[in-house]
């Protein structure tokens, strides 16, 4: 599809037409509403980026002169290919570059004048804004960040209780308890949870979702079910192993995240255990990984296109001094049931 030049700039009508979708809809998309379809998402959102439409709060004068900056560390992870992809086809409806970077090692992390100089050489290439992706940001380049006017806009933060900086998340907590709830209305009882690490924000309050869940339902959480390292396959792997090898083992597994889900579901077919006929499993992001398990995986979806989309849409708004609503911005969870729960297996 041919791109539009500045006097005659796309619609979000122009849009839904070329896509064959109505206006409300691509509106859905635009907004990161989560009850739209995936593939239908997907088209909407690469007829936005082959005809260059631009949202209104992103819509500049100036282009292909302003570059942003993402921080993130695991770039192989489903989850942060799944963001990126909405903060690429943001940035280029906006024709903005984007330059990917690894967490900042020292002295950056930890010296203000070394901050300072790396967020100088920053802003003289052309950034105009920082997105830090599910990774800390330092005090120091924090500091940086204010003096030189470089807005920061962190995903899923690591500490969402740091006042300066502006975040975008999701329904953390009410997501771990849609996925808690939902493997105890199937009966389970018995209910472990294997999460991230403990000083991640995102971990702990979809954590604390879990044990609201089971409070509710009149559940004592047993500590020998609880387990919080890391989010990668390896640690749902090792913690899956060491729950299902105990004498009274959990009939239903909460992960923190879908790659802790992945390492459950390897451990359980080690020991020959079936799911979802002796043991339930539930994710969270709902990433693409989660239609390529056996079985499919039920999973809370993040709308991490979205967040990627918000976060460009945030932090180029504040490079042109509009400042956010809200500091903290929250998107919706849903749970996506698939093939990984079943009802409780009968007492062996």
């Amino acid at each position: 599809m041919p791109r539009r030049g500045r006097s005659e700039r796309a619609t979000l009508a122009d849009v839904a037409r070329l896509a064959g979708v109505s206006p409300a809809t691509a509106s859905k998309v635009l907004n990161g509403r989560s009850d739209v379809g995936a593939s239908t998402r997907e088209h909407v959102l690469k007829v936005m980026a082959e005809i260059g439409y631009m949202p209104t709060a992103v819509r500049h004068e100036r282009t292909r002169d302003r570059t942003l900056v993402t921080v993130l560390d695991i770039v192989e992870s489903r989850y942060a290919g799944t963001v990126l992809q909405g903060i690429l086809t943001a940035a280029t409806a906006a024709q903005a570059e984007l330059l990917l970077r690894l967490p900042l090692d020292e002295p950056i992390s930890t010296s203000r004048t070394a901050a300072l100089a790396w967020m100088e050489e920053q802003k003289a290439s052309g950034v105009v804004g920082v997105i830090a992706l599910a990774v800390a940001v330092p005090d120091s380049v924090l500091l940086a960040a204010e003096e030189l006017e470089v807005p920061i806009v962190s995903i899923d933060p690591i500490d969402t209780t740091e006042s300066r900086l502006v975040s975008i998340g999701s329904t953390n907590w009410a997501g771990g308890r849609s996925a808690t709830e939902h493997v105890i209305k199937l009966g389970h009882r018995r209910i472990a949870w294997i999460g991230g690490p403990l000083g991640s924000a995102p971990s702990l309050e979809r954590f604390h979702g879990y044990q609201a869940a089971l409070d509710s339902a009149g559940v004592t959480p047993d500590r020998a079910l609880i387990r919080q390292e890391a989010f990668s396959v390896e640690a749902g792997q090792r913690h899956g192993h060491d729950l299902l090898a105990l004498d009274e083992r959990p009939t239903a597994i909460v992960a923190g995240n879908d790659e802790i889900a992945v390492g459950v579901l390897a451990a359980a077919k080690e020991l020959h255990i079936t799911v979802p006929g002796e043991l339930s499993v539930t994710g969270f992001d709902d990433t693409p990984q989660t239609q390529w398990t056996t079985p499919r995986l039920t999973s809370v979806r993040q709308p991490l296109v979205g967040m990627g989309r918000m976060a460009v849409e945030t932090v180029l708004g504040m490079a042109d001094g509009v400042q956010p609503a809200s500091r903290h911005l929250q998107l919706a969870t849903t749970l996506s049931v698939r093939d990984s729960t079943g009802p409780v297996p009968p007492a062996r």
